[in-house]
């Protein structure tokens, strides 16, 4: 069985640390090849470049990441009982 609060600050921690990862790439590596127009479609209000576009688009990721856990572990332990008593 998994715990919902590990499994939910784990991906909401994940999903933070991803994004990060996708600016710093898309600050080193050239225009044609950035991460910005992907970012922009899945998290909404987000800029490139912009203080306010940063700080919305970690908080998205963060909150992406929660509700994924939120979700998935009830999911997964429902399959898992059934599944141990099956």
């Amino acid at each position: 069985m998994l715990n919902i609060k590990t499994v939910t600050w784990s991906l909401a921690v994940f999903t933070a640390i991803s994004y990060l990862f996708c600016i710093l790439y898309g600050l080193i590596t050239p225009e044609s090849i950035h991460m910005h127009p992907f970012l922009e479609a899945v998290l909404p209000g987000f800029k490139w470049l912009s203080v306010g576009g940063f700080f919305l688009g970690l908080i998205e990721s963060f909150l992406w990441g929660a509700y994924i856990g939120l979700v998935y572990t009830p999911i997964y332990n429902f399959f898992q009982k059934r599944a141990a008593t099956g």
